[in-house]
């Protein structure tokens, strides 16, 4: 088994409900974004994928996020962007968008500071 992994990152605002006093005042994060993709074969080149493939397509989904009120994306409606549903929104994005290779995404984490993390394993 061979794995990859991605870092990209984006900014944005969010608002948590039921959560705690603070976390549900509106208030932004620098996001750190890490993508892992796993697979068993190596191709002709002797690559799991090319990088630059899965980083085009992160960059993607970073440019949807990035500047956004995250309450407002449509992916969130009737929930918590959270960590932990940021997580599992890029996962099931990249998921979608690789779903012709013979790769696929072993585990994102979100990462809203330098000590607090979130990771989504699909």
């Amino acid at each position: 088994m061979y794995e990859l992994k991605v870092i990209s990152n984006f900014a944005a605002a969010h608002q948590l409900k039921m959560v705690s006093q603070k976390c549900e005042n509106l208030h932004g994060h620098n996001w750190k974004v890490e993508a892992c993709l796993s697979g068993d074969q190596l191709d002709d080149a002797g690559v799991l994928i090319d990088f630059g493939i899965i980083k085009k397509h992160l960059s993607g989904i970073m440019e949807a996020l990035d500047h956004k009120f995250l309450n407002e994306l449509d992916y969130f409606d009737g929930g918590n962007p959270s960590s932990e549903n940021i997580a599992r929104y890029v996962a099931d994005t990249l998921d979608r968008l690789i779903k012709d290779t013979p790769v696929n995404v072993s585990r994102v984490r979100v990462w809203e500071s330098e000590n607090a993390c979130a990771t989504y394993i699909p």
